[in-house]
């Protein structure tokens, strides 16, 4: 990786470029350098030096923003800024070849995330080694996204002090800063309940203090860091399926849905704003739709009727 003072020179003259070549205004040039800063922080975390980058790595990043739940059309603005970036970087002879030139934006259009089993969640689950110290947090972490079916965002910043495990909740604050309570199961009440003890042996730094999940330097944790725990333990766990943090959510809704609750509950609990968006999410599976329809339509039960009268003749 290269220095920190070589990576904030580059970054400086970007931005003299953004804002004196390009004329950007100070809101647009902000918005490119916080898209920038994104990319920069994979790259820190997977150790890699700009002039190293691959499309690949590219790839990875931007499939990182999609599973991490930001909208396609956020994508899609922040891989023109990565290209804007590399484009500077051959200008300036940093780099002699774009890794970004074949490197494209999300479709935008609805594209459903992958939904696990229930055996498929806990086998990810069950992979989790409780020998490491991280163990009992990264248990009680899945436990509590697939018990509250909360988004990535959600989980990292839930607070001790929203806590209600007696009651069986806890305090949410979504988006646009709306609080909303969420039941949560007992068996990530209990996770939650052991996970305490490791996290009390953790200092945590100033403005962590009542962030109920901890990193091992005692800040909180990224929603990257939650994505790579989970692709992880997918891998280990011999789960094939592209899934991320937001899979857990969407099989919350689903399993529910299947379980036979309330789709207004349902809502009330992902925290939507109107029932449609709740619709999109919690699609139910057409082998279960038909099972459901040859068990309770009358026309079939008709038949099983008229078929056991005949056996017992």
């Amino acid at each position: 990786m290269e220095k920190k003072d070589e990576r904030d020179r580059i970054i400086k003259r970007y931005r003299q470029y953004l804002k004196l070549e390009k004329s950007f205004s100070g809101n647009t040039l902000d918005a490119y350098l916080t898209d920038l800063d994104k990319l920069l922080s994979f790259l820190i975390l997977e150790n890699i030096a700009l002039p190293d980058i691959t499309l690949d790595d590219l790839q990875r990043f931007t499939a990182g923003l999609h599973d991490i739940g930001i909208h396609a059309r956020s994508q899609a603005r922040i891989v023109s800024g990565i290209k804007s970036f590399f484009n500077f970087l051959i200008l300036t002879d940093y780099l002699e070849a774009d890794p970004s030139e074949l490197l494209e934006g999300p479709r935008i259009g609805l594209k459903l995330p992958e939904v696990l089993t229930i055996e498929e969640i806990d086998a990810i689950i069950g992979t989790i080694d409780l020998s490491k110290k991280e163990g009992q947090r990264n248990k009680a972490i899945l436990e509590t996204l697939y018990s509250c079916g909360l988004r990535v965002s959600e989980l990292v910043s839930l607070k001790l002090s929203e806590l209600y495990l007696d009651e069986g909740f806890i305090k949410v604050e979504g988006k646009g800063s709306k609080q909303r309570l969420v039941p949560i199961s007992q068996k990530a009440v209990n996770e939650i309940r052991l996970y305490s003890l490791d996290r009390n042996r953790v200092i945590a730094k100033k403005e962590f203090e009542d962030y109920l999940f901890l990193s091992k330097r005692g800040t909180g944790l990224s929603r990257i860091m939650i994505f790579h725990i989970i692709k992880e333990l997918a891998a280990a766990a011999g789960i094939k399926k592209n899934i991320s943090p937001h899979t857990f959510r969407h099989s919350f809704a689903t399993h529910l849905l299947e379980g036979g609750a309330n789709l207004r509950a349902i809502q009330s609990m992902l925290g939507h704003e109107t029932i449609a968006t709740t619709e999109i999410y919690t699609h139910i599976d057409r082998n279960m739709l038909r099972a459901e329809i040859i068990e309770h339509h009358p026309r079939n039960i008709k038949y099983r009727n008229s078929n056991a009268a005949k056996d017992r003749q």
